[in-house]
């Protein structure tokens, strides 16, 4: 058998393992081998061809949990309207995956040059669906503290993202947040965050950032341009 027809053989069984419905073999986690006679030098050149010689990998399941987001860390421009047209700075990590879970760790900072203005806070993200949808939504659970001339607070930030990825991975996506500080005390605040990223590079990223605070004392906003670097 000529080496282009094994190849052949090969390109067609990927065919067939991406065209094929999961659940429509009887046992799925049976693994499916290829015995082929090729010469050892080639397989030994091929990583690929190794893997398949062992065993036929399910192309669509792994497709479907590869992540679609990456892991960014930002540092950008703010803008305060509110508070007299502010400027600052923004910083932080978004989307720190624990092992291969639908679990990430995000943490931020953020403030106005004046001192009138400052935000820090962390919070663990569980993304309900799995990580290769282009569309997850993730409960948020935290800690925030805030401060805005003379209101200050900080206590548990409870929450949840929608997540929309229009080109993966974080090649483009949006994002929606809506957080509550302290929910149920007198300080209450609620937090609802619009983001939109676009990558220029590979590993770099423009995003945007639009804000909006709530409180019986005060109501906020912040605008943001942050760069994101995807290690």
């Amino acid at each position: 058998m000529s080496n282009y027809l094994k190849l052949g053989i090969i390109l067609t069984s990927l065919s067939l393992a991406v065209a094929t419905p999961a659940g429509s073999q009887s046992n799925p986690t049976e693994a499916t081998t290829l015995d082929l006679d090729f010469p050892p030098e080639i397989i030994e050149n091929s990583p690929v061809l190794q893997e398949w010689l062992e065993e036929v990998p399910n192309v669509l399941e792994e497709i479907r949990h590869d992540p679609s987001f990456r892991t960014r860390l930002r540092l950008g421009y703010s803008q305060f309207p509110s508070t007299g047209q502010s400027a600052g700075f923004n910083l932080g990590v978004e989307d720190l995956f624990i092992g291969r879970t639908g679990l990430t760790v995000s943490g931020d900072y953020q403030a106005s040059f004046n001192d009138e203005r400052e935000a820090f806070g962390t919070e663990l993200r569980y993304h309900l669906l799995p990580l290769g949808n282009n569309v997850n939504i993730a409960p948020v659970l935290g800690y925030r503290n805030l401060t805005t001339g003379e209101f200050s607070t900080d206590g548990p930030n409870l929450g949840v993202r929608l997540l929309l990825v229009l080109s993966r991975p974080s090649a483009a996506d949006i994002s929606l947040t809506q957080t509550f500080v302290s929910p149920g005390s007198n300080e209450e605040v609620g937090i609802t965050t619009l983001s939109v990223g676009y990558a220029v590079t590979r590993n770099l990223r423009i995003s945007t950032d639009i804000q909006k605070q709530n409180s019986r004392a005060e109501k906020d906003s912040r605008v943001g341009i942050v760069l994101e670097w995807m290690p």
